[in-house]
């Protein structure tokens, strides 16, 4: 599990590194489309993790899963918009959200 984060992250600096430029060169071309197979990895991670986790959990809290999915597809679709953009559009300023932990409600009734 740690290594979805390691690999999240390093696609989060990846990105931002990158996203002030234009794809003009080939090879910058060639990098952005290694992150979005990066990207295919993740979600399949992802995917396996949550099918992986017990429905019994007592845990007080969970990894938030559809979140995390959003926000994937949020970074794909910018990035598949830088490669090949349709026109001149404003970005959607909405941001990441980043926090990926849910409470899980108590089985038992608070006094």
């Amino acid at each position: 599990m740690p290594t979805i984060f390691c690999r999240i992250c390093s696609l989060f600096v990846l990105i931002t590194f990158n996203s002030g430029s234009y794809a003009a060169s080939a090879h910058e071309q060639d990098q952005f489309s290694l992150i979005l197979q990066q990207l295919d990895t993740i979600e399949r991670l992802v995917t396996r993790a949550k099918t992986a986790r017990t429905a019994e959990s007592v845990e007080r809290y969970r990894f938030d899963y559809p979140r995390l999915t959003q926000d994937i597809q949020r970074i794909r679709h910018g990035v598949q918009g830088y490669l090949s953009p349709s026109r001149a559009q404003p970005r959607d300023p909405t941001e990441l959200v980043g926090d990926y932990r849910l409470d899980t409600p108590s089985a038992e009734p608070s006094p």
